[in-house]
């Protein structure tokens, strides 16, 4: 089954983030992931969340590994260097859990 994540992201430092990007698919991969989708200014429908300058759409063979992406010790140089090059927050879509009522 798969997993999606989302991350909302600002880059701040352009040729750190472009370190981090050179890197971060053989990361993901390596977790089976990918990269399924990214927009460079994605377009806001509703809500009021500060609007992001990226966003990116994350794709995971099996559950629980994006968990493991994130948590990976051997990843930690290139996850700081993410953080380093861009603000940035990531949420797993978890399947399954059930939808807050109204």
């Amino acid at each position: 089954m798969t997993t999606y994540a989302v991350a909302y992201l600002t880059v701040q430092d352009p040729a750190t983030f472009a370190a981090y990007r050179d890197r971060a698919g053989e990361a993901l991969a390596k977790h089976g992931g990918r990269v399924a989708a990214v927009s460079p200014l994605p377009l806001r429908l509703e809500g009021s969340l500060d609007q992001p300058g990226a966003m990116a759409l994350l794709a995971f063979e099996k559950a629980g590994a994006a968990e493991a992406w994130h948590a990976d010790p051997e990843l930690a140089e290139l996850h700081n260097l993410r953080r380093r090059g861009a603000d940035i927050s990531i949420f797993v879509l978890n399947e399954g859990a059930e939808a807050p009522r109204a």
